[in-house]
């Protein structure tokens, strides 16, 4: 089980993290919600909870909890740029359907 990053999003993690001046990693979940169920939760984690489940990618530690994790497994997150717009973008082998706006998802 692991949730991983690509090389050029772990130096984008990376480089924000050290601006921002404080952080232990990136935090990734889902929550409920959209109109096919799941949508991506996507924060800077300044510490770690009880239940977190940690995994370290490319020196950048990716940090989820048990939930995140069931519906996240075998995704990896990479930096890519659409027209003028650059971020983090999910690459998560479980879903099994998206909404037309790209939103939310069904595993």
């Amino acid at each position: 089980m692991s949730i991983t990053l690509s090389e050029k999003a772990a130096d984008y993690v990376r480089d924000y993290l050290s601006r921002r001046g404080k952080g232990v990693g990136l935090r990734v979940g889902v929550k409920t919600s959209g109109c096919s169920g799941l949508s991506y939760v996507l924060e800077y984690a300044d510490d770690f909870l009880p239940d977190d489940i940690v995994f370290e990618s490319h020196g950048v530690k990716v940090v989820t909890d048990p939930k995140g994790l069931l519906h996240l497994d075998g995704s990896e997150l990479d930096l890519v740029r659409e027209g003028l717009n650059l971020g983090l973008k999910f690459n998560n082998p479980n879903v099994k359907d998206a909404c037309g706006c790209g939103e939310s998802f069904t595993v």
